[in-house]
């Protein structure tokens, strides 16, 4: 069994992602690549954003602190803290429009 604090890792990561030359800092909490199931802890400093990418299979973003927009293509989502956002089956990007972090969590096709 193992157990992780989001809250610790979010305030860890923030203050790695605020000195960060790219604005980010990222953490496998669970999975790799020997697991179809992976959540990954993600900070971005606000104005930074992870560019448009392929999706590895379903996904879900939970917005733990901040505020982001997911865009697809001409459709754009804006999360804040609590919210649980799909992500597309389609090219995306995610963009902090204040510091922030989120869960991601992706089963992974096979």
């Amino acid at each position: 069994m193992q157990k992780e604090s989001l809250t610790a890792l979010v305030q860890e990561h923030l203050a790695t992602a605020a000195t960060a030359s790219s604005g980010r800092s990222a953490h496998t909490i669970y999975g790799g690549h020997e697991h179809s199931l992976r959540q990954t802890l993600i900070a971005l400093r606000a104005g930074s954003s992870l560019d448009e990418h392929e999706n590895p299979g379903e996904a879900t973003l939970h917005v733990l602190h901040g505020r982001v927009t997911l865009v697809a293509g001409d459709t754009t989502e804006n999360g804040s803290p609590g919210d649980l956002m799909t992500i597309p089956d389609s090219r995306h990007a995610l963009e902090a429009i204040e510091d922030s972090a989120v869960l991601l969590t992706v089963a992974l096709r096979s």
